[in-house]
């Protein structure tokens, strides 16, 4: 059925792509997390990131594979259902909702701490509260504006990452000699053991998540068939060596896995590299990643809303609307932002468990939906390769299981609670399994292209 009113702005290029991915991911979040993984490897931090980065560029290969066949909006929620089935689409769509809903909560409630830490006169939910209003406010404006200002953000980041690294750099150097520079110890040393790495990249994999939220721009980027696949390998590369050089001299500066409190190990390195000055820096580049990362985080789970609320499995009105000026779903925005507020009642580590359970099973599910297109394939007379829409998913799909394995009672418990509220849902949307879910059959009638930008209407 042809879309009717507004249809996405694609306005977005490769390095913008890749910037909201990066952003997503947040690259300081090595920094945010390197206490813990240096403390469960034995201080080798950057073999638990190498390792981690090998497992999900698998996962971000057959992310891309689906997003060339399918160049929509969805994500996940789109590639299983069109490859696998309606009603498995719907699930692993549920599912997703963890990984996207919660993670904006989570990089609210860092950054709001990190705020509270540095001001402790100002109650932690004011500034909760300030992060989802300017961030819905940003977004609803348009996509275009949201990616000059994430370019802002994440141009900070970096400068932050950088001046980290050279820091650590000079402090090593200047206290063991330049050659201390070229020590192995972040990736082997005499604590390190294979359980060790294993369970520290378990840890790592969640610094990866949002490599895949690129695929819920696919409608709003210039030549999706091609720059998403790419955009995908690149942000999970961008981050992974971004993850790797920064735990490496981390690592250098603190070696070992002992710290005073692991998880604000990365202010006491930061203090030791550094002046009281690098530190005021230091906390505004974490709130700045926090925000940068929470902009991005809305606009995937509004993309991913929009693409339900399209397809009717959630209300039509509602989650598929468009505004007709910014062309923005504006309802998806405000929705992902008042869920946000969740936040002020949850603490990190069941927010966190809800991410992971959400985001495995998700990735799971995305290197099923390869093999399965590769045996549809088959049956109507052409051949895929085998190495790319076999082997490479199913080590991916193998991968995940083992990571999702690796999770505590605690996130699998939540995990197949949400899923079974999900099947509760599905029953009722499809009458107790007697009709399929609803789907509609979306054409774009006139996509509106970057070439559009001069229309003032556009602009939002």
């Amino acid at each position: 059925m042809p879309s009717k009113g507004p249809v996405l702005w694609r306005a977005l290029t490769l390095g913008e792509v890749v910037l909201f991915g990066l952003a997503y991911m947040t690259p300081l979040i090595v920094l945010g997390i390197f206490g813990i993984v240096s403390e469960t490897t034995g201080g080798a931090t950057a073999a638990a990131y190498a390792l981690a980065l090998a497992a999900m560029l698998f996962t971000a290969f057959s992310y891309g594979k689906m997003a060339a066949i399918h160049p929509i909006a969805g994500s996940a929620y789109t590639y299983v259902r069109r490859t696998i089935d309606a009603r498995a689409g719907f699930l692993v769509g549920w599912a997703v909702l963890l990984d996207y809903f919660f993670l904006p909560m989570v990089i609210w409630l860092i950054g709001a701490a990190y705020l509270s830490a540095q001001f402790p006169e100002v109650a932690s939910w004011v500034w909760i509260v300030l992060f989802i209003i300017v961030t819905t406010v940003l977004n609803a404006m348009g996509i275009k504006i949201a990616a000059r200002v994430n370019l802002l953000l994440m141009t900070v980041q970096i400068a932050v990452l950088f001046f980290f690294v050279l820091l650590s750099i000079g402090y090593v150097a200047g206290s063991s000699g330049p050659a201390a520079l070229f020590d192995l110890a972040p990736f082997d040393n005499r604590a390190t053991t294979v359980s060790g790495v294993a369970a520290g990249a378990a840890i790592a994999a969640y610094a990866f998540l949002g490599f895949d939220a690129v695929t819920t721009l696919a409608e709003e980027t210039v030549e999706p068939e091609r720059t998403i696949p790419r955009a995908i390998m690149l942000t999970a590369l961008a981050g992974g060596v971004i993850f790797i050089v920064v735990a490496y001299f981390a690592q250098l500066v603190h070696p070992g896995g002992l710290f005073e409190d692991s998880s604000s190990a990365a202010f006491e390195i930061a203090g030791l590299i550094g002046s009281s000055l690098f530190g005021a820096v230091f906390l505004t580049g974490l709130v700045v990643a926090q925000f940068a990362s929470g902009l991005a985080a809305q606009a995937g789970t509004s993309r991913l809303l929009y693409a339900m609320g399209r397809d009717g499995v959630l209300p039509r009105r509602v989650f598929a609307y468009l505004h007709p000026r910014s062309r923005t779903p504006v309802f998806g925005l405000v929705i992902t932002g008042a869920a946000g507020l969740i936040a002020l009642w949850l603490d990190m580590a069941i927010s966190t468990s809800f991410i992971n359970f959400g985001a495995f099973t998700t990735f799971t599910f995305v290197n099923f939906s390869v093999v399965a297109h590769y045996v549809r394939e088959r049956r109507a007379g052409r051949t895929p390769g085998v190495v790319p829409y076999v082997l490479v998913p199913a080590i991916g799909a193998g991968v995940n299981l083992w990571l999702l394995s690796r999770l505590d009672a605690h996130a699998v418990t939540l995990g197949l609670i949400w899923l079974g509220l999900g099947v509760i849902y599905l029953a009722y949307v499809t009458r107790m399994f007697r009709r399929p879910p609803p789907e509609v059959e979306f054409v774009e009638e006139a996509p509106v292209t970057a070439g559009a930008a001069h229309d003032p209407r556009m602009l939002g």
